[in-house]
């Protein structure tokens, strides 16, 4: 049976070694106060209310995450509609979405702060994007802090079958029917291709199918649900917000049984052989490097947060773009 659990999830979706976490946000963010902020606002909007339209998370002006430090891990942030501001403690500062995806290599350590900028004062600013948090190996735990934009732009897009009757992939990581990914930061755990990493975006019109490739035993695959409709995956149903962990030395047929298009996530990779343990903002392998980066973080502020505020957005003007601690700015 390819099926190895199947079950539900509300914001943050269950995940299999070496994916540590992952989240999908979406807000249905009003016209902005010409200030990157919302025009209008109501106590349920605050904080993480999930059965509101849109959150402030830990915004106080603009949305967003405020400075908080990672260490041990990566996040890659795919996001579809709206927009991000990210500024880290390194001097790296950028703004991104409408398809791009930033990937960061939080090794030793830093702080960033995340913001989602109301741009349009005249319309709502929808934003929609997933989180997901990688766990680095023992060996590259500790490796210096990276960060890289793949623009919209230069993310693979698969079509297979004919127009009405497609399914398209949006290739984040990995290789599919030989073509592959942009290339994650150098120390990715994806950047190795005997670990099999791939994340994808599935989109599926009605009435089609779409079989997963035969890859590996000891592959960990996962598959979401995100939006409206039902897939059968091997005849048992996955509707939105529910999740299948799938063996991946069996064929697998997802079928959309739906009148509209589905759309589902597909986190899939070799596992870590060594211990992941998550602890707040940290991954690492023991629980005393846990606490090691609680007293480095202590102690280092992992290079200090270098600006007034904690949480920082851009100038309303400003495009995409990426700027790095050299002072290298690269654009779309």
């Amino acid at each position: 049976m390819a099926i190895l659990e199947r079950g539900s999830y509300k914001h943050q979706m269950p995940t299999q070694n070496p994916f540590v976490a992952s989240m999908h946000h979406l807000d249905f963010f009003p016209a902005g106060n010409g200030n990157l902020g919302p025009g209008s606002m109501k106590k349920e909007n605050e904080g993480f209310d999930l059965s509101a339209d849109w959150r402030m998370y830990y915004g106080k002006n603009v949305p967003g995450f405020p400075a908080h430090p990672h260490r041990g891990f990566e996040t890659i942030t795919i996001v579809t509609e709206g927009l991000v501001d990210h500024t880290d403690g390194l001097g790296s500062r950028g703004r991104y979405g409408e398809g791009d995806v930033q990937w960061m290599t939080a090794g030793s350590g830093l702080q960033h702060c995340e913001m989602f900028p109301l741009i349009n004062d005249d319309k709502p600013n929808t934003m929609e994007l997933f989180q997901v948090w990688l766990s680095l190996d023992h060996e590259h735990r500790m490796v210096e802090p990276d960060y890289k934009m793949l623009w919209n732009e230069d993310i693979p897009r698969i079509s297979i079958g004919e127009k009405g009757r497609e399914t398209r992939i949006t290739l984040i990581a990995g290789e599919v029917d030989g073509i592959k990914a942009v290339e994650p930061t150098k120390n990715s755990w994806a950047n190795n291709p005997i670990n099999r990493l791939s994340i994808q975006l599935i989109e599926m019109d009605p009435g089609v199918e779409y079989e997963l490739p035969v890859v590996s035993g000891t592959m960990n695959r996962s598959l979401y649900n995100y939006y409206d409709g039902v897939a059968m995956v091997e005849g048992k149903e996955l509707r939105k917000k529910m999740y299948m962990f799938l063996s991946a030395d069996e064929e697998t047929i997802i079928k959309n049984m739906s009148d509209s298009v589905i759309k589902l996530l597909l986190l899939e990779s070799e596992p870590i052989d060594e211990p992941i343990l998550a602890y707040g903002p940290f991954v690492m392998t023991t629980k005393e490097e846990i606490r090691q980066a609680y007293l480095d973080y202590q102690e280092t502020q992992f290079g200090g947060w270098p600006f007034h505020e904690q949480e920082v957005a851009h100038e309303k003007s400003l495009g995409r773009f990426a700027e790095y601690p050299d002072g290298r700015v690269e654009k779309p």
